[in-house]
């Protein structure tokens, strides 16, 4: 059978893209739709300018620490509007690039919605039908909401927070995740006054417990208020600001805005996926399998939308997989284990591996390395901020299972830790690394008496 194309990608974010390079690039016919902005959520508004917004907010401590160093530094403001325009047109830059390097690869761009209308077909806005001998969906995730919050119209998602016109002096933000806890940062190191709602018992879910202890203790010394086991009942608009109620008893909040970072659904709604047969989950997410594929065997999905580890590196690899096995014939998968990421909280965080919880479960014996310590920097600046790293041990075979980190440059180190612990080093290994001195980071490769150890459970 002959078909438009030979891939139909839908969704023009980081997997999206990836895989229609790629695909291109191994000799494939590839469309792609993209019905709002080249670049997808991370680019567009979420990893890069919430990054961009991170740097921005760090610069009054820079500028508070400079007078320990000698340095006499002026009365420092911050303009919003003059920020949000250096962003936008750093956005709109890497947009162009995106839609560029698409088109050199040969890749025809629809700037529109598409639709899914059979297992090799898809409908165009402007009603135009194209067929193809493969389809993928790569169409990420929307913020979620609660639709039966009284007042939930009155705020924000992490979609708007990035088009404000103007700074809030005051700002709740309910959630824990990623989201949450960087914003909280961000608004708290412009000057704003910071409230984060949270309805578990502490930040980052899943992450290690020293790790969530150690930055809510940070948060609190930086003025940020916590209020933790509580969700709200109602949001009212006042005279003052919109007035956020509780349900547990806490006592309302009046803020300029609330940010609603309450987690992140699939964005496969009215795709056409269930008509033609395409398996989801129960939150909207597409079902696939290890090479990505989903119920219909000529419909691949990569990314968010699948629900499975929800990082643009994951979405890319994804994508790149996909695209290496069907058109480059080098078949491989995108491997899901030992995934290093990065919290841009301020302190940031970086971790891999196995959190103390989750390795304990193992039953296997496990030693733990710990260390506190203030920076070099704030020695001499005065700051109170400390530095956490840990790693975990497997008891019996030295490797490391985990590496956990809090603190400047967090996310840099992880990365290249993730090397090794990615192939499995051990800690004699760590140890026979010659240190960087001076550096934070060579407490990774110095720390030689275990904080706790745990034998092998008895069941094991």
């Amino acid at each position: 059978m002959s078909y438009d194309v030979d891939l139909f990608v839908i969704g023009g974010g980081s997997g999206g893209v990836r895989a229609a390079r790629i695909a291109a690039t191994h000799g494939a016919k590839v469309m792609l739709a993209e019905e709002y902005r080249m670049g997808g959520t991370c680019v567009i508004r979420g990893c890069v300018p919430k990054k961009l917004m991170v740097y921005a907010s760090q610069f009054h401590e820079h500028f508070e620490d400079a007078a320990g160093f000698g340095w006499t530094v002026g009365p420092a403001t911050f303009d919003w509007p003059t920020f949000i325009a250096a962003k936008d047109k750093e956005i709109g830059r890497l947009e162009g690039i995106y839609a560029s390097n698409l088109a050199k690869a040969g890749v025809e761009i629809a700037s529109q919605r598409a639709t899914i209308t059979g297992a090799n077909s898809v409908r165009l806005a402007d009603g135009r039908t194209v067929t193809a001998k493969f389809i993928l969906v790569a169409t990420g995730a929307a913020p979620s909401t609660d639709g039966t919050l009284p007042g939930g119209d009155l705020t924000i998602s992490s979609n708007e927070v990035f088009h404000l016109t103007e700074q809030p002096k005051r700002i709740v933000i309910a959630g824990g995740g990623y989201i949450a806890v960087e914003f909280a940062g961000v608004f708290a190191g412009l000057g704003s006054e910071v409230t984060l709602v949270y309805r578990g018992a502490k930040i980052l879910r899943g992450f290690d417990e020293d790790l969530r202890d150690h930055l809510m203790a940070e948060y609190a010394r930086k003025g940020i208020r916590l209020v933790m086991n509580e969700t709200f009942s109602a949001i009212e608009k006042t005279a003052d600001g919109l007035a956020v109620r509780f349900r547990n008893g806490h006592e309302t909040v009046v803020a300029d805005q609330v940010l609603m970072a309450i987690g992140r659904r699939p964005n496969t709604k009215g795709l056409g996926l269930e008509a033609v047969g395409v398996t989801l989950g129960r939150n909207g997410e597409i079902a696939v399998d290890g090479n990505s594929r989903t119920s219909v065997p000529s419909i691949y999905a990569v990314g968010d939308a699948t629900d499975r580890v929800n990082l643009t590196p994951v979405a890319i690899r994804e994508g790149h997989a996909f695209a290496d096995s069907l058109f480059g014939g080098r078949p491989w998968a995108a491997d899901h284990a030992t995934i290093p990421t990065a919290v841009f909280s301020e302190p940031e965080i970086g971790t891999v591996g196995l959190t103390e919880e989750q390795a304990l479960l193992t039953g296997r014996a496990v030693d733990i390395y710990k260390a506190t310590f203030r920076p070099m920097k704030n020695t001499i600046s005065g700051r109170e901020s400390r530095m956490l790293m840990k790693l975990l041990v497997d008891g019996e075979t030295d490797r490391v299972l985990g590496v956990h980190i809090c603190g400047p440059e967090a996310g840099e180190m992880i990365q290249l830790v993730g090397i090794a612990v990615k192939m499995g080093a051990t800690k004699a290994q760590f140890d026979a690394t010659m240190a960087v001195h001076p550096t934070a980071a060579e407490e990774l490769v110095t720390m030689r008496t275990p904080s706790a150890r745990f034998a092998r459970s008895a069941a094991n």
